[in-house]
């Protein structure tokens, strides 16, 4: 098992897949799965899946997004629409905030 640590990236970032079979797509992050280093991506590496039907559902097959690794996918800089990396710094307030390395954009205000 591998360690669990911080991830740079959060729900709701925008960012562009590095490598695999969806190379160049961007997409925004539904979800956060710190404990594995994944993350998953709207409209991002889909596949399909075969589903009984139950009681309350209709059976059938439907398209799922499956998780990609965290270090799969980049985080898109707000100012050039490119990928970078995160860093942190601290503003005048008092307030830590991330900022992309590339352009020293903040991200999240």
């Amino acid at each position: 098992m591998t360690a669990q640590r911080k991830l740079k990236i959060k729900k709701g970032d925008t960012v562009v897949v590095l490598t695999g079979r969806d190379k160049g797509k961007k997409g925004e992050v539904t979800k956060i799965l710190p404990e594995k280093n994944r993350v998953i991506v709207q409209g991002i590496n889909m596949f399909k899946k075969h589903r009984k039907p139950t009681q309350q559902q209709a059976g059938g097959i439907e398209d799922i997004e499956a998780s990609l690794d965290v270090s799969n996918v980049a985080l898109i800089d707000p100012k050039t629409d490119k990928a970078t990396r995160v860093g942190y710094t601290t503003l005048k307030g008092g307030r830590k905030v991330r900022v992309a390395r590339k352009s020293g954009e903040v991200i999240d205000e």
